[in-house]
């Protein structure tokens, strides 16, 4: 098969979901996201500490509209988060420049290092370039990025996937711990 002919793509999109899944969805991504946030605000950011990156913001999506993924599941979550960080604080103080070289090499590494443990996460390799392009504040933590508020951060979210989403008779997670 040529290349042309993989880009045409393989069959239909798959079907819409009904209100109730989209509510279901919405509701716990504003619980998750809401109590990373609060967090963030009361406790952390007083603390000089960070609690909200973005690559939360993608493990949302995972967890509270598509809990069902492999991808969303609590192995591949925390795993992927944690050791994407790890990758991309290492790649940041291995590679100071050029920060493309820095930015793409994270975010490749941090791919292959998720498959190679069963971990892949895509919001992972948001955490790694984070890591990389970060704020003052964020490239401060050193590898101290990989608990809070990475680690932390994902804990809160999962605390709340176990009861956002296991609340609605249809939903189920996680399908499995490791």
């Amino acid at each position: 098969m040529s290349l042309l002919q993989k880009m045409r793509g393989a069959g239909v999109s798959p079907p819409r979901v009904g209100a109730p899944e989209i509510l279901w969805s919405f509701l716990g991504a504003l619980g998750g996201i809401a109590a990373v946030a609060w967090l963030h605000e009361r406790i952390a950011d007083p603390a000089g500490l960070s609690l909200l990156i973005g690559s939360f913001g993608a493990s949302a999506v995972l967890l509270y509209g598509a809990p069902a993924s492999p991808l969303a599941q609590p192995r591949n979550l925390i795993g992927g988060h944690v050791l994407s960080a790890l990758v991309g604080v290492t790649v940041r103080l291995a590679i100071a420049s050029p920060d493309w070289l820095a930015c793409a090499v994270a975010v490749a590494a941090a791919i292959a290092l998720m498959h190679a443990t069963g971990t892949l996460h895509p919001p992972g390799g948001a955490t790694a370039l984070i890591a990389v392009t970060g704020g003052p504040k964020l490239l401060a933590l050193g590898y101290l990025y990989a608990l809070i508020p990475v680690l932390s951060g994902a804990l809160v979210m999962l605390a709340v996937a176990l009861v956002a989403v296991n609340a609605v008779p249809s939903r189920r997670y996680p399908q499995y711990w490791w």
